[in-house]
């Protein structure tokens, strides 16, 4: 199937996704964030499963908790990830895509991103994946939402390695774009077939005035930047090169990000109802972001801009929307109509994801006291809730249907034959 992809074959591949989120690390007034733990996938994986298929998707956007499956440094079980890829590739006939790292890092990796061997380390982690799954296996993301693990980790300070400030930022990015060419290598070189899908967050930036256009051009160029730097485009040419250097990062770093490029084939774009901001100067001069509510619609737009960027065939990997039930159909109606846009444009859109199937977890939870109940958010197709005897039951919306006649209405979507050759 991968392959096939990139042949351009005019399919178009539905699917749907479980929030993977792995922060086990706690600390003074921080709690672990597990997503699966909390959601209690690992105690419900199999029905979880099971009401993913009934959507009639073919592809399903999944996670290994890195840390449970490498609780040492290169001592592996695989159990539960056996029991769970079997079911639902053998028996549910649904093809994963990994997520070998969606966030975070195991526990003995003290320094997280910033520990010397990182890019060596999970490099080795993917390796023993690949070895293992590659005839269940086709669809690879090394590490999904580059910039905003740079972004949690290295400037907010509330993820290992708990920097802060741009210079922070730059500290953890350069390893994982290491970390993203060190993985692709090992992937390709022990499956050669396998499809490569670099996972981002992308933004709409709107300046408020003429004078906040130049930021908000920079912060769309910041979408982009790991994209750059695993494909080795960030020269003294690049609109961020001088800014990189300004934030510590060196010219030799970016050479040998440069010497060893890889190319991913899929770019796949995670956009929701927040990721449109205004940008504005305040009195004292300093940067600043607002919401600006936008329809589904808006979507075309950035598929637009992505592949003006990259060239490359595009998937929707992440859409949702929060909030009422009404509010989510009508975010599913206008992104689908904007994938039909893009087609009729000829840009070559090739999948749709619903993420996170059912309600997650906000990340919130990592820095209260609160309960969780008081920190279930609800994007997905299923909602959660607490029964009395502490089980979240998930329960269905008419989304599930929305999202099921979507789905059997049009099977097939007409995909524009542009492929990786065209670059």
């Amino acid at each position: 199937m991968g392959q096939d992809i990139l042949k351009g074959n005019g399919k178009f591949f539905w699917a749907g996704g479980i929030e993977d989120t792995f922060i086990p690390q706690s600390g003074p007034r921080l709690r672990p964030l597990e997503e699966y733990e909390l959601t209690q996938h690992y105690r419900q994986w199999r029905a979880d499963l099971e009401r993913a298929a009934s959507l009639g998707i073919t592809m399903l956007r999944w996670g290994v908790p890195w840390y449970r499956v490498e609780s040492q440094p290169g001592v592996f079980d695989w159990h539960w990830v056996d029991e769970v890829l079997d079911y639902m590739v053998n028996t549910l006939h649904i093809q994963p895509i990994i997520d070998l790292v969606h966030y975070g890092t195991p526990l003995w990796m003290t320094e997280s991103f910033l520990d010397a061997h990182y890019p060596e380390r999970v490099a080795a982690y993917a390796e023993a994946f690949v070895q293992r799954y590659r005839r269940l296996v086709q669809f690879y993301t090394p590490l999904n939402e580059p910039m905003v693990n740079a972004e949690y980790s290295g400037v907010r300070g509330q993820w290992p390695p708990y920097l802060t400030g741009e210079r922070g930022l730059v500290s953890v990015l350069l390893p994982l774009a290491q970390g993203i060419q060190q993985t692709s290598r090992v992937i390709r070189r022990n499956d050669p077939e396998a499809t490569l899908i670099a996972v981002e967050a992308m933004n709409w930036s709107q300046p408020r005035r003429e004078e906040d256009r130049p930021e908000a051009v920079r912060l769309d160029q910041m979408d982009f930047l790991c994209w750059d730097l695993v494909a080795g485009r960030v020269d003294t040419e690049h609109p961020l090169y001088s800014w990189l250097i300004e934030h510590g990062a060196t010219e030799p770093q970016l050479a040998r990000l440069r010497i060893q490029p890889v190319q991913q084939d899929i770019l796949g774009v995670n956009f929701y109802p927040w990721s449109a901001q205004e940008i504005y100067h305040d009195e004292g001069g300093q940067v600043r972001k607002s919401s600006v509510p936008q329809n589904g619609l808006l979507l075309a737009e950035v598929l637009r801009r992505c592949y003006q960027h990259t060239r490359l065939p595009l998937f929707v990997t992440e859409t949702s929307a929060a909030g009422s039930i009404e509010n989510r159909q009508a975010w599913l109606r206008e992104t689908i109509e904007a994938i039909h846009e893009m087609h009729k444009q000829g840009v070559p859109v090739i999948g749709y994801t619903w993420f996170p199937l059912f309600s997650m977890i906000e990340w919130e939870y990592r820095l209260t006291e609160q309960s969780l109940e008081d920190h279930l958010l609800h994007l997905g197709l299923w909602d959660i809730a607490v029964n009395d005897q502490q089980t979240l039951v998930r329960h269905e919306t008419p989304l599930v249907e929305q999202y099921r006649s979507t789905i059997k209405q049009a099977q097939h979507i007409p995909v524009s034959r542009q492929t990786r050759s065209s670059q």
